[in-house]
């Protein structure tokens, strides 16, 4: 992808103002990895691609820089996010001890119907296409996300507003990125039903354990991946 970012003139939805729905296309983008990390969004572009005048524009851009996706730099404007492997695994230590307590009250908390309806969302991924054909993990956000229900499932609304607001497309990025690695979707799935059994059990501090256990090793899978990306990149290196 080059420097600067130019998307396709999208279709309006009804109902949603065409500055909500640049926002959505490029936030969709972002988090897919379809905009790469370190990208320069030139406003002058997005404006004259989606026919739209640089106030709504700037709203936009301003509503992903709150969700972190995209970062002001100094002479330079707006570029999407790209996370170092330090800030990576704060992100990661972040998730694991907040999301842990999320897990722990959402066994205290959520009513039958709710865990039913959780353990539908599983049986909605296990059907996923690449799923079964173990190309990652199901990605759709809200409520067919199952850390988003389970945060939901907290009551706690300080918590929710951190992690399904001001966190949430982050983490989603990130999640999305290294969800394809070989073995881990099904890892990841089997320990998303042992979570959803602890719950059901109403057993929180085993709930809170295996949901840390699971980020954890989320967390390990992330630094494998950046391990293998140096190596890559120091072979390219000595090879030119």
């Amino acid at each position: 992808m080059s420097d600067s970012l130019i998307l396709p003139t999208p279709a309006s939805d009804d109902g949603e103002t065409l500055s909500e729905h640049v926002f959505r296309k490029i936030q969709s983008a972002i988090v897919k990895g379809e905009i790469a990390p370190g990208s320069k969004i030139s406003e002058p572009e997005l404006a004259r691609t989606y026919g739209i005048s640089r106030g709504p524009l700037r709203e936009a851009i301003h509503r992903l820089e709150g969700q972190k996706l995209l970062v002001r730099v100094p002479h330079v404007g707006a570029r999407v996010v790209s996370l170092s492997h330090e800030e990576l695994l704060e992100l990661y230590e972040i998730r694991e001890s907040l999301e842990g307590m999320a897990c722990r009250l959402a066994a205290e908390r959520m009513s039958q119907a709710e865990i039913d309806e959780l353990r539908r969302v599983l049986d909605t991924h296990e059907r996923d296409e690449a799923f079964q054909a173990g190309r990652g993990y199901y990605q759709q956000e809200g409520d067919y996300d199952f850390h988003y229900r389970i945060i939901q499932g907290s009551g706690n609304r300080t918590l929710t507003r951190m992690l399904c607001g001001e966190l949430y497309q982050l983490v989603r990025m990130y999640r999305l990125q290294f969800s394809a690695t070989p073995n881990r979707p099904r890892q990841a799935f089997s320990e998303h039903h042992r979570i959803l059994d602890a719950i059901a059990d109403r057993d929180g501090e085993l709930a809170e354990l295996l949901m840390r256990r699971h980020i954890g090793a989320s967390k390990r899978n992330m630094e494998r991946h950046y391990l293998d990306a140096q190596a890559k990149t120091a072979n390219e290196r000595g090879e030119q």
